[in-house]
């Protein structure tokens, strides 16, 4: 067989259950030619892929551009429905290194890495220096819609997502992960009682935190402020940096857990003092004082100890960490009343929007 029009490809052929496929090189400029059919408008069972969300696009666009000289990006996965033709390596019939031709007029559909592929083609078009950059794409031979359905179920099926907690300890981009994780590693204690890889800890978990937890208490800290820029990046962070360590060295509940007096288990069950919602009511008092300039937390916090933490203490946490049968409550609505009453207890001055909130649940509450 001899193809006259054709994409020529360096190419790796293998083998799966019994059925070949290929690995290719593809330029990047190639794609948007390679991948014209779209069946995003199709009913669900007339298509080959979920409907696109174009919501995601610009945002894995802008990784690329972003991170031009480092961004990652992991293999397409497409069926091709056409002729096509492999030539192996010095003619050896049975060497799986060669060069792949496909017909231009195949049809290639893609199972897995849609996303990626638009987010590719609509960085192409900001920096065209892109164009001669490669991303590797697995070809299957196409068999028809059903197959194609088939690949995509199958390539889904056994993903997990990656855990909120372990893509911050894994990220050398975010400033925030980076500030988190300094805070947590030069801290023994932190270190030892905070889970890296999990964002819900289960029942009998011997840590404590979440890293996902200090870090969303971390972005209602900087929130507003001029983190990006690296001056005040530097004086934000030592804020950050001195909040959290004397939090951790004068809230005597998690004294009790740090000095084994208490198991974290323990404290998870009877204190509401390290769940995720009180670290971001935390997060937003930070803000408060970084904006404000306060930064005496001895004083800000002398009436800390006095606060009754305790799961079962419903006149103070009832409906702002604690909602029906004893459950832990999280929501944006539950954080911001749970930073009023702490604010409160510690004497701080509420902003107008604050009071509007705890006005409203009292309302609600009959109070």
């Amino acid at each position: 067989m001899s193809l006259t029009f054709c994409y020529s490809f360096p190419a790796v052929k293998g083998n799966q259950a019994g059925r070949d496929y290929f690995v290719i090189m593809c330029p990047l400029k190639v794609l948007p030619k390679l991948f014209i059919f779209n069946d995003e408008d199709l009913s669900p069972e007339a298509r080959s892929q979920r409907t696109l969300n174009k919501q995601r696009i610009p945002e894995i666009s802008d990784y690329i551009l972003q991170n031009r000289n480092d961004y990652v990006f992991s293999s397409l996965t497409a069926s091709m429905d056409g002729q096509y033709e492999f030539i192996p390596f010095n003619g050896e019939p049975f060497h799986s290194i060669g060069t792949l031709k496909i017909d231009m007029d195949s049809r290639l559909l893609i199972n897995d890495g849609q996303h990626r592929k638009h987010a590719l083609d609509q960085a192409l078009k900001a920096d065209s220096s892109l164009e001669n950059e490669t991303i590797s794409i697995v070809l299957f031979i196409d068999e028809g819609l059903k197959r194609s359905q088939q690949i995509f179920s199958d390539l889904n099926k056994h993903a997990i997502n990656v855990s909120k907690s372990i893509s911050i300890t894994f990220d050398h981009r975010d400033p925030i992960s980076t500030i988190t994780k300094e805070i947590i590693f030069n801290n023994p204690y932190l270190y030892e009682f905070t889970d890296l890889e999990k964002s819900t800890l289960p029942k009998f978990s011997n840590k404590l935190f979440t890293i996902s937890n200090f870090y969303k208490a971390n972005q209602r800290i900087i929130a507003n402020s001029s983190y990006e820029d690296p001056h005040f990046k530097t004086s934000i962070d030592s804020f950050i940096t001195g909040y959290w360590t004397y939090l951790t060295d004068h809230i005597e509940e998690w004294q009790l857990v740090f000095n084994k007096s208490l198991t974290p288990y323990t404290m998870r069950e009877e204190y509401i003092i390290s769940y995720g919602t009180v670290l971001e009511a935390f997060g937003i008092i930070g803000n408060y004082l970084l904006q404000n300039n306060l930064k005496d937390f001895s004083c800000i916090f002398k009436d800390l100890n006095t606060i009754d933490w305790k799961r079962n203490n419903l006149t103070e946490w009832h409906g702002r960490v604690i909602g029906q049968g004893g459950r832990i409550l999280r929501n944006t609505k539950c954080i911001n009343l749970t930073c009023i009453r702490i604010k409160t207890l510690l004497g701080l001055s509420l902003t107008k929007q604050e009071q509007a909130i705890e006005q409203t649940y009292l309302e609600e509450n009959n109070e």
